[in-house]
């Protein structure tokens, strides 16, 4: 162990090439209420998790009050290899994807297309006549299918109340129809088939009823492809990414950015078995809303501060003032049933959720600390942000830790960020 934690002191040490520009003006944490002795706490236990090997290495962005606090690499960006993190390293974001999606929605809402409370049908009519399963006591067999009270609005594609849930969250006869998640449909089909197979199998819920994690986010990105005429990955970068000054955020990471793409560890730490993660060096069959973009966490600091400043970053206004505060207002209704905690990520249990975010709705009760109303939506590769308004705070964490461990670093990282606040 001392062995192994003197080797990552002497090559956390070595002098890096290439790291990435400052996404913000720095500051000395005093200056803006936080605590450099405090911030100090974070490499002392995230270098201890990586000489455990329960962790490859990651990159951790915090900014207050507009200033950039702390942006530092740790560890490795291929353990393997013995290469050293790096700051403008490439991650697989995962559903971080589905926020960005969100906002080009919302700018074509802004444009008075694409309303809330417009059916989906309207734009893709094979949704128009959508059933409900009926099962069995067990929930292993269809027994019948009755007609949707309602239809599939814009808003439920948001919020994840459409019912088009992924199938690797659960073991019913419905979710066994349905691919396992947003990466793996986009590789197996392309965006006409995937809403064809998504339109013909029985929901799960009427519509608006029940929060529960699914393919929303990917439909609303093939209406931002059919509304705008263009790519998803097109629309994204005109609109979103090259205003923002995200350089480095792609639906496929270019060969010559290849190199700074971190690795996951070989093992999982938690189950000791073999893990891979495919990188997106590759186009899959269409360019999925729900999960599908690679980033660095400088690029993801610059959007999640526009949002954090009501849709201003620098001299780029993305959305209007109104617009970010109803994204980030939850929208969940009291009747509705609400599984984030046990489909989507057990950290954001007893959250509400807006539009493509989270939403903290209460001051206890959840796991982790924060603020009524701070918002964030984390990716399954162990990807990580959050913006807490009340406290003028933005924080984006960058590892490849794809197994049910993300979920201790989200809280980890966490407690290590807010324990810095001061004042």
């Amino acid at each position: 162990m001392k062995t192994a934690a003197l080797a990552l002191s002497c090559l956390l040490s070595l002098p890096l090439a290439a790291q990435a520009a400052d996404p913000l003006p720095r500051a000395k944490p005093e200056s803006v209420g936080m605590s450099s002795e405090r911030l100090a706490l974070i490499r002392k236990q995230i270098d201890a998790e990586i000489a455990r090997d329960q962790l490859p290495g990651a990159v951790l962005a915090i900014a207050r009050r507009g200033k950039l606090v702390h942006f530092e690499a740790y560890g490795y960006l291929d353990k393997a290899a013995g290469i050293p993190m790096r700051t403008d390293a490439i991650f697989s974001i995962a559903s971080m994807t589905k926020p960005m999606v969100a906002v080009a929605g919302l700018q074509l809402y802004e444009q008075g297309r694409l309303l809330m409370d417009e059916p989906l049908a309207k734009y893709f009519p094979k949704f128009a006549n959508m059933q409900v399963a009926v099962l069995d006591a067990k929930k292993e067999a269809i027994v019948d299918r009755a007609p949707a009270a309602r239809k599939i609005t814009i808003q439920d594609l948001y919020r994840h109340t459409s019912s088009l849930v992924y199938g690797g969250r659960g073991t019913t006869a419905v979710h066994k129809l349905l691919p396992e998640g947003s990466g793996p449909a986009a590789d197996a089909m392309s965006g006409a088939a995937f809403l064809d197979h998504l339109s013909a199998q029985p929901l799960l819920y009427q519509p608006g009823s029940t929060w529960d994690y699914g393919f929303g986010l990917d439909v609303l990105g093939l209406l931002v492809e059919s509304q705008t005429e263009q790519s998803l990955g097109r629309y994204l970068q005109d609109n979103v990414w090259k205003p923002l000054g995200m350089e480095d955020t792609h639906f496929v990471v270019p060969q010559e950015k290849a190199a700074r793409y971190a690795k996951p560890l070989p093992i999982d730490p938690e189950t000791g078995r073999p893990q891979t993660m495919r990188l997106l060096t590759e186009p899959k069959k269409f360019e999925c809303g729900g999960g599908c973009t690679a980033s660095t966490a400088s690029d993801y600091l610059r959007f999640a501060s526009m949002l954090a400043n009501k849709g201003s970053f620098g001299e780029a206004r993305v959305l209007g003032r109104k617009t970010v505060e109803f994204m980030t207002s939850n929208q969940l209704a009291p009747d509705v049933r609400n599984l984030i905690g046990v489909t989507g990520d057990p950290t954001r249990a007893d959250y509400g959720f807006g539009l493509g975010v989270a939403v903290r709705t209460t001051p206890g009760i959840v796991r982790m600390m924060g603020s009524v109303g701070d918002f964030s939506w984390p990716g399954a590769s162990g990807t990580n942000w959050w913006v807490d308004p009340r406290e003028e705070l933005t924080v984006v964490w960058m590892a490849h830790s794809p197994g049910s461990i993300r979920w201790k670093y989200r809280q980890m990282i966490n407690a290590l960020v807010y324990q810095a606040l001061i004042d």
